[in-house]
Parts: structure tokens; sequence; C-alpha cells
């Protein structure tokens, strides 16, 4: 088993095996990782005649792709057949596809596939915290396997400069480093998008750390604004899914939490200012909030709580932190009782 940098120098030097099985969290990464290796083999002109695509998750039998690898290429050396979405290669019980009880069959053919044709299969964890099962590593011996981690550090700096450049555009490494400790742990999709966001917010001129600043707050407290107003409404469903679109897209989950927490806090002080008959002008600048759009959502929001709701909330978010910290605990289910603790 290799990972995804050491898949990208063998490509390089021209180390190319017969059979690749590409495995991980971050299905952009695999993709475009897919697309370099077709581009080694098959000339532009070509792919149409000698590239083949099968959807792993519905295929009921491994002879159509068997038939297609014993095809010849035409007017090339190589042909490629992709199996994409192979789920057939997790651990799932109760699986549908008939390749499930057919497993050892593919493991046989893999040792047969021939030299003109390149087969390849990716499978895509169902969350960043799958490992590869022993299906995986039963196939270890006949099979490349390339497991596409989320890019971290050095190599996702690197990969984040190149969307600049590619967009025409330079970040100093200050800027660059922050952006990328921000967007730590998301797939490599929803890192471009953020840079396409970015390069659009500060068209015309250079990108500063108070830019990326500035538009990560603003998208994490619509959010969060979004999941808070949900629990105020009574809607657990609501509020559940906004939590599982926010993990889909990155967002870490003690980061959540704490922004989740900060809401409740900050509801409880404009309730609390409000009781007490402040104005809008003097509570803004008391609690230091710059903008009266935010101001007039979370006023709004105080008034479906009582002040021992909000309080209560507040003590579940430091408990829920608390056992996230101390117990061996699966966060995303912490993070989901709490939400349903603070709507009960």
């Amino acid at each position: 088993m290799i990972d995804i940098v050491t898949f990208g120098r063998n490509l390089e030097k021209g180390h190319i095996e017969n059979c690749y099985l590409f495995c991980g969290s971050d299905e952009f990464l695999i993709r475009e990782s897919i697309k370099a290796l077709i581009g080694k083999l098959i000339k532009p002109e070509f792919i149409d005649l000698n590239y083949v695509k099968f959807d792993g998750s519905s295929l009921e039998d491994f002879d159509t792709v068997i038939n297609a690898c014993e095809t010849l290429p035409f007017m090339s050396d190589k042909k490629v057949v992709l199996v994409y979405r192979a789920s057939f290669m997790g651990e799932e019980q109760g699986y549908k596809s008939k390749l499930n009880a057919h497993f050892k069959d593919i493991q046989k053919y893999l040792k047969n596939v021939p030299e003109h044709c390149i087969l390849i299969f990716y499978y895509v964890f169902k969350s960043k915290r799958d490992k590869p099962g022993r299906k995986i590593y039963r196939l270890d011996k006949d099979i490349c396997i390339v497991k596409a981690d989320r890019m971290r550090g050095y190599q996702l700096e690197n990969r984040v400069q190149e969307f600049f450049r590619i967009r025409g555009r330079n970040i100093k490494k200050v800027e660059l480093r922050l952006f990328c400790n921000l967007m730590e742990g998301n797939n490599l999709s929803a890192v471009e998008n953020e840079v396409e966001k970015l390069c659009c917010y500060t068209y015309g001129r250079d990108i500063k750390r108070e830019d990326i600043e500035k538009m990560f707050l603003k998208n994490s407290e619509e959010d969060i604004f979004d999941v808070v107003n949900a629990i105020s409404n009574k809607n657990l469903k609501g509020a559940l899914h906004l939590m599982d679109e926010l993990i889909y897209g990155g967002a870490k989950i003690n980061y959540i939490l704490a922004m989740i927490e900060r809401q409740f806090n900050m509801l409880f002080k404009i309730k609390l200012l409000l009781e007490d008959k402040k104005q809008k002008t003097e509570i803004m600048k008391i609690l230091n909030i710059k903008s009266e759009y935010g101001y007039n959502i979370m006023a709004k929001q105080s008034k479906k709580f009582t002040l021992k709701q909000l309080n209560r909330s507040i003590q579940l978010c430091l408990n829920t932190e608390k056992n996230m910290k101390s117990l061996s605990v699966d966060e995303k289910t912490e993070l989901e009782l709490l939400l349903i603790n603070t709507i009960a």
C-alpha cells in the first residue's frame, strides 16, 4: 500500500502498475490522480476509444468488466478500464451487490489482467475515520493500493498555492499558511471552492490576512446562525441536517461545538441586556457587534429562548466539550446529542 504522494512520484518516473485500487475519503484527490494516470497512458484523441467506465455501486456482475479488459486497445498501446465508487470493496454488512458474494472471483481475475489493460478501482470511505478493511488488505499482493488521505501541512500548502497560481493570483506565505490552517481537514474540492471565493472577494488587489479571516468568519457565523435558528424553532431534523452539511463541507466537530457555544453565549448576553431595557446601539457597543444585520438576527433568535433555556444550552455545550476531551466517545454522536438535548 502506498500513499498518494508516492503514487505521484512513481507516475512521474513512468512506473505504472497493471492494476490499481484507490481508496480514501477525498474523492476529488482520487479522481485527479486517476486523470493524471490516464493522461500518461492514452492520447487525448483516443480517449473515447480506449477508456471504459463502470459505476461500481450499480454493477450487477463482473463479466462486463472482464470483457472490457480483454478487448484490445484501438490505435494505442494501452486501454484503461475504471470501476468507480466500487462499494463492494468496503466492509459494510448486508451490501446488496452480487459482487459482494463473488469477491474471490474478482481477486482471482486481478492476477490475469492482460498487459494491454490498466484496470482501476476506486472506493470512497464513508467518513474521515474509516480505514482500509480486510477485503482491501487481502488484495494488497495482487493490486497496487493507493491510499488518498486528505492533504495536510506542506502538501496542502503546495496544492493550494497551485490553485491560486492557476487563477493568476499570488498569495504570500503567511496568508497561505493561515488559509491552509483554516481549511485543513477539508477535501480538495471544498478547498478549491474557497480559493475561488477568496479570489473573487479580493479581485483587483492583494490578498490580506484580514480578507481570509473575514471570509471564514462570515461563512461560519451564517452557518451557525442557521443551526441555532433551527434549534430555536424546535426543528431537530433541520438542525441535524445543517450539522451534517457543515461536517461534509469539512468543518471540524470541535470547531462547530465552539461556534454553537459562542452563539448561545451571545444570545444570553443580548437577552440579558434587552431585559435590562438597553437599546440596540448600546448593546452593539457593549458586546462589540459590528454588523447591524448580525445583531438583528441574534436579537430575533434571543427572543425565542428564555434566560433559563439559554443558560442550560451553554451548560450542555460545556458538558459536551468536557466529554469530548476526557472520554473515548464518538464526537459526531456527542454533537448530535447536544442538538437533541437543547431542543428537548
